[in-house]
């Protein structure tokens, strides 16, 4: 299974900021739309990401507030990136390594979505059920010739 799997299931719904922006309107706009991430773009290319995880360190940092800290001070300045043909595994592997919950997806320098370990786990789970699925029936559905035949005596 490839990212393109989890982006097309999922969406491409981006929510980005610029270096320049405050911290406080980051946690705002991840507030308002329930995220955790935001990817930081600046003339057009990705050059960092914002989580909650940077966010609370800031404000922690800063005694508590937020003050004028812009989003440049408190992003990931290199963030994981994958493309839509790296397999699953090797996301799980990277984020894992890293202890990275999201990750930017690019495609030829263009940003095409974020996958997060939620997005990752999610799929995983599926795959799984729907394997158990496909077993389960498989087993009951196993032919009836091949228990005569078992059952038979030896010669």
């Amino acid at each position: 299974m490839k990212v393109s799997d989890i982006l097309r299931v999922k969406g491409g719904t981006l929510f980005t900021i610029t270096p320049e922006d405050t911290l406080a309107d980051a946690a705002q706009l991840m507030a308002e739309r329930d995220i955790g991430s935001l990817v930081v773009i600046s003339h057009g290319l990705v050059v960092g990401m914002l989580t909650f995880r940077e966010v609370i360190q800031a404000v922690v940092k800063n005694g508590g507030t937020f003050g004028a800290t812009t989003v440049y001070r408190a992003m990931d300045p290199g963030p994981l990136i994958c493309t839509m043909e790296t397999e699953m595994d090797e996301v799980r592997r990277m984020m894992l390594d890293r202890h990275a919950r999201y990750m930017p997806v690019m495609d030829k320098g263009m940003l095409m979505g974020v996958i997060s370990f939620y997005d990752v786990a999610k799929t995983v789970v599926d795959s799984q059920n729907f394997e158990n699925k496909m077993l389960k029936a498989y087993i009951r559905d196993w032919p009836e010739g091949d228990k005569a035949a078992s059952a038979a005596p030896a010669a």
